[in-house]
């Protein structure tokens, strides 16, 4: 378990590094777990991807279709999340969500993560 220090706040997360209170999460605990994650600063497609990522798992409980989550934020590509985040898995823990079962991306190249299904 580590400890982020947000203000006056202290935010959990675990050894891989997903926000232990998924109800702790604000856009304001966004910008300091993009921090975590080497990130500077997010800019509004991010933000709003992560937003997306959220609603989707709040109302499913489940990890999407990652091109489904670009044609609702009205990304023009079918990889946003992956242009803009590198690894899927970073903005799915910036949107303070837990570690989804059976979910795994694989690098070749260290820059690009593709979805592995033999996991």
């Amino acid at each position: 378990m580590e400890t982020l220090d947000q203000n006056t706040n202290d935010l959990l997360i675990n050894d891989d590094g997903f926000l232990t209170d998924i109800n702790a999460w604000d856009e304001k605990v966004a910008h300091e777990l993009a921090r975590h994650q080497g990130l500077d600063d997010l800019d509004s497609e991010q933000i709003e991807i992560i937003k997306t990522l959220r609603n989707h798992y709040l109302k499913y409980d489940s990890f999407p279709i990652l091109a489904s989550i670009c044609k609702k934020v009205g990304s023009q590509t079918r990889d946003c999340v992956s242009r803009k985040f590198d690894n899927p898995m970073t903005a799915w823990k910036i949107a303070g969500l837990p570690k989804p079962p059976n979910v795994f991306f694989t690098s070749f190249d260290g820059k690009k993560y593709i979805p592995n299904p033999f996991y």
